[in-house]
């Protein structure tokens, strides 16, 4: 059986996947904040698919620093609930052939890759506290997002963020309970939500809000809100594309319809008649 060669991107909006402008636009704003201010640290992805999140990340990687992904690809699932996962959203187009074309053209080394479970990681291969970032988009199952936290916490740096994919779609409830389980019990403090990511910390939160707001995101288009979680506010923000500008419709004349639909002798008649002529 011939495998088809994975199609070359023109640019990271043509890699498949679900990677909105809202979070690209705040992961590089986080990413580029941090080097601004000489934080230094590894980057971690836990889910990669097609890698559209990751040609981002790799974008903010500094010297001496490790980006790390970790995914099944076309690898088979460690039990029966993830496969079917994975049968019903990605086995037909994930593989890591694709995922490695699609980051080579837009850098010029693949990062580290674990073609495993990302429960793999649990084992220390992150040497804790390492990792600046962590962007966590694999399984939606309880289990698996519980234990990817529990990754995450113990690979972050003290101020390091994390950012947790799908934490509030109708189809992935088990992300929304292990998120708000981890704010709860775990001391993840929240720092803002997008309509597709939460945003947190073990941290200093009200610092990374601090960054988040030296920004001022309305006036870029973005539409932002605040709510009151535990006590502690919570930034959300949210991006509408804006309509299409719309030119007028110009409306026909009577003597240009005329013209385009009546033969030449009537209309040579006719435009005589409305001049008073015979």
């Amino acid at each position: 059986m011939t495998t088809a060669t994975p199609a070359v991107p023109r640019t990271p909006d043509d890699v498949p996947g679900w990677f909105w402008k809202v979070d690209q636009d705040l992961f590089s704003w986080f990413l580029s904040r941090q080097s601004a201010a000489g934080v230094s640290g590894d980057l971690l992805e836990l889910g990669t698919y097609l890698g559209r999140s990751a040609i981002l990340l790799g974008q903010y990687l500094q010297e001496g620093e490790t980006f790390t992904v970790c995914d099944l690809f076309d690898s088979e699932a460690p039990d029966e609930s993830n496969s079917a996962e994975m049968a019903m959203s990605y086995r037909k187009t994930l593989t890591r052939a694709a995922f490695e074309t699609n980051y080579l053209t837009f850098h010029p080394r693949l990062p580290e890759i674990v073609q495993a479970p990302t429960s793999a990681l649990a084992d220390g291969r992150i040497p804790a506290g390492s990792c600046r970032f962590v962007h966590i988009d694999a399984s939606h199952l309880y289990e698996h997002v519980a234990g990817d936290i529990r990754v995450a916490r113990e690979a972050l740096a003290p101020d390091g963020l994390v950012v947790l994919d799908d934490y509030r779609s109708p189809h992935t409830p088990g992300v929304a309970a292990a998120v708000w389980e981890a704010v709860a019990d775990l001391g993840l403090r929240p720092v803002c939500l997008t309509p597709e990511k939460f945003y947190g910390t073990w941290g200093d939160a009200e610092a990374a809000k601090e960054v988040l707001l030296s920004r001022d995101w309305q006036s870029e288009g973005f539409r932002t809100s605040e709510d009151l979680i535990a006590g502690s506010t919570v930034h959300r923000l949210a991006w509408d594309a804006p309509a299409p500008t719309r030119r007028p419709v110009s409306h026909p004349t009577a003597r240009r319809l005329a013209h385009d639909l009546l033969p030449p002798i009537a209309f040579r008649a006719l435009r005589r008649t409305l001049k008073g002529g015979v």
